[in-house]
C-alpha cells in the first residue's frame, strides 16, 4: 500500500493546477507539522533505539519540507507585489 500511495501522491501533485498550489502547500506544511510532533515524541524514546533514530530523521525531513514550503510560498507571493517606482 505504501508504494501505491507514493505513486498516487506523485501523480496527484503533478496534476494540480497552479492556482491551487498555494492551498496545497499550506496543507502540506500542516501535515509536516504533525509529522514533526510525532517525530519529537519518537525522539524522546531511549537514545539509540530504532524509534529514536527514525524520529530524528522524521523531524529533519519534515523541517526541510516546512522550510521549503514557506520559501516557495514567499516567492510566489512576491510575484504578486506591485513594483516600487
Amino acid at each position: 500500500y505504501f508504494i501505491l500511495a507514493g505513486f498516487l501522491g506523485y501523480y496527484l501533485i503533478w496534476s494540480v493546477e497552479p492556482a491551487l498550489f498555494s492551498p496545497l502547500m499550506s496543507t502540506s506544511n500542516s501535515l509536516s507539522g504533525v509529522v514533526i510532533l510525532g517525530g519529537m515524541l519518537m525522539a524522546s524514546l531511549p537514545r539509540g533505539s530504532a524509534a529514536n533514530v527514525l524520529g530524528c530523521i522524521a523531524i529533519t525531513v519534515a523541517a526541510i519540507n516546512v522550510f521549503g514550503g514557506f520559501a516557495v510560498s514567499v516567492r510566489m507571493l512576491s510575484m504578486f507585489k506591485a513594483e516600487k517606482r
